[in-house]
């Protein structure tokens, strides 16, 4: 019978050296850089004093957001990711404001021992506030549990906006329906469909739908900007902030000339809501009644939007065209990007659409 085999553990000498700590801290950071995200680097901060001065110092930090609390602040009237979302975007944006619970910062403690929180200033667990533990971010990205604007099943409704201290571009998506697409079945096009807009749209309410979902975006991007003011305010090293959601519905980026303008000019804010005010706005409007998508997928009633303040309209060169048709063409991502693609081939359909 042979003995039990047994491994046991080298003696550790009192003069030997840690490996990781003859790593410089420039490496470090750039590994901090690549976790971003703010509850995993809270963990990392707490493991070592010198994690926990190199934490604050990451420029690449991410916030999902887990929940929304109502305006008054009571804990008890939180709304978690399994509640309804409001169908109404008026009275969600009234009733909402952003939260987040961050759990590794809230029992953070000092590394000599004391009592006291590491940031104390997190006790309320908002983003602004969570994000004031950093003092070099660069690139941020925050992610809301879900999209602003409720929409019926099947309804497509995907947005992108940039902003300085107001509006810039704004590109839409819709659809009526999203539908997969049988295998082999073969769409009959539609009478309907010579590349104009054909007459039900406007009388069986498809234009009155696409303004609503034009209103109900634009409103979600001007109030989202606005809440984003402290957070700019606190990172004068910003150069890239994008605030989106779990859903994918909206996605609001500053790149570095954004954010300088909007720290040198005041912000036009609405009087009758916490958001930013939308301006006088040229509308570029183009319609598709079918379009069939990579994937087996396929878009009815499919709607192009592209938005840009009025002021910019007498002084846009060709550069500036340049620039929205690659910020348009690049909005979004997959199948959906290739329904921009077709769409942006259709006959074009100008509006106007007064500030509010």
């Amino acid at each position: 019978m042979h003995p039990k085999a047994r491994i046991h553990a080298d003696p550790v000498l009192e003069d030997e050296v840690d490996q990781f700590d003859c790593l410089p801290d420039s490496l470090v950071l750039l590994i901090l850089n690549k976790v971003e995200d703010v509850r995993s680097l809270g963990r990392c901060s707490v493991v070592s004093k010198r994690f926990f001065g190199l934490v604050p110092l990451v420029h690449d930090v991410c916030v999902k957001i887990d929940r929304v609390v109502s305006v008054d602040g009571d804990a008890e009237d939180t709304l978690n990711l399994s509640s309804p979302k409001p169908r109404n975007i008026f009275s969600h944006f009234l009733k909402l404001m952003l939260f987040t619970i961050i759990k590794p910062f809230h029992s953070m403690r000092h590394s000599n021992g004391a009592g006291r929180p590491l940031f104390p200033q997190l006790s309320q667990h908002s983003p602004a506030q969570v994000l004031r533990g950093f003092s070099h971010i660069r690139n941020l990205r925050i992610e809301l549990p879900s999209g602003d604007v409720g929409t019926e099943e099947g309804v497509l409704l995907k947005w992108r906006a940039e902003y300085g201290s107001t509006l810039q571009s704004c590109v839409i998506l819709g659809g009526t329906r999203v539908d997969r697409k049988p295998v082999g079945a073969e769409h009959e096009p539609s009478t309907e469909d010579n590349g104009s807009m054909p007459e039900s749209f406007y009388t069986n309410g498809g234009l009155k739908l696409r303004v609503v979902w034009t209103i109900s975006s634009l409103i979600a991007a001007s109030t989202r900007h606005y809440l984003l003011r402290t957070i700019i305010k606190d990172h004068p090293a910003l150069t890239s902030l994008v605030l989106t959601d779990a859903d994918g519905q909206g996605t609001l980026c500053m790149g570095a000339e954004q954010l300088k303008e909007f720290r040198e000019n005041q912000l036009s804010a609405s009087a009758c809501s916490n958001r930013t005010q939308v301006p006088a706005c040229n509308m570029k409007l183009k319609y598709a009644p079918y379009l069939e998508l990579p994937g087996g997928m396929a878009l009815q009633g499919a709607t192009l939007v592209a938005i840009k303040p009025s002021t910019e309209g007498s002084n846009g060169g060709h550069a500036s065209r340049k620039e929205t048709e690659a910020f348009i063409s690049g909005a979004f991502d997959g199948p959906f990007k290739v329904a921009v693609k077709a769409l942006m081939k259709r006959r074009t359909y100008l509006l106007e659409m007064n500030g509010f």
